[in-house]
């Protein structure tokens, strides 16, 4: 009988501008405790942890007394750092994952590899802001958790007009194509280099 692999993990990343701590657990689907210091983020990351099926805690002391720019993209470093620790070498995962996902009249479709890092990110959005929340950090907070986290990542937005909805959209389609490729298969390593 092989001996179950626990796949969590929990870093604490601290510079000049943040305070990160983000522990995750890839196995468990209990509610976390998300506070960023930034409503409109804390609500994205919850919808992406319910939607993965994983377990997230994130707690972050920004300078959000300059702009949310060194808080939302540390929060995407320290994230895709934990990811990574948390699936090791991913001898077993599916690998790939993709979703598309509606939220009223916006869809939005991510599709993920598990292989290397690269971002693919056509998301236009009407406004700048959504609620507390800089919209175009959007784009930076996706950027660090893929090349942080080791993913290829393709977001692409087909149509939407409100911009609260379409970045919840794609922070659910993330979720949802998260969890589809971090799945474990048993089929050991998913590639004919053997190695990810």
């Amino acid at each position: 009988m092989s001996e179950k692999i626990m796949r969590n993990a929990q870093i604490t990343r601290k510079t000049n501008e943040t305070i990160i701590t983000v522990a995750l657990n890839l196995d468990s689907h209990a509610p976390g405790n998300i506070q960023t210091g930034i409503g409109f983020l804390d609500h994205m990351l919850t919808l992406f942890a319910f939607r993965a099926g994983i377990t997230l805690n994130v707690t972050c002391d920004g300078d959000l007394r300059v702009d949310g720019h060194h808080t939302v993209e540390d929060i995407g470093i320290v994230l895709g750092q934990a990811i990574a620790q948390a699936l090791g070498d991913r001898n077993g995962i599916r690998r790939y994952g993709q979703a598309s996902i509606p939220m009223d009249e916006s869809l939005a479709h991510c599709v993920m590899d598990f292989s290397r890092p690269f971002l693919v990110f056509n998301v236009r959005l009407p406004s700048q802001r959504a609620g507390d929340f800089d919209t175009e950090l959007a784009e930076e907070f996706f950027r660090a958790i893929a090349y942080n986290g080791g993913i290829t990542l393709h977001i692409n937005v087909a149509y939407g007009k409100n911009t609260h909805h379409i970045i919840e959209a794609v922070f659910k389609a993330f979720g949802c194509a998260f969890k589809q490729a971090v799945a474990l298969t048993e089929t050991g390593i998913s590639s004919t280099k053997g190695v990810l």
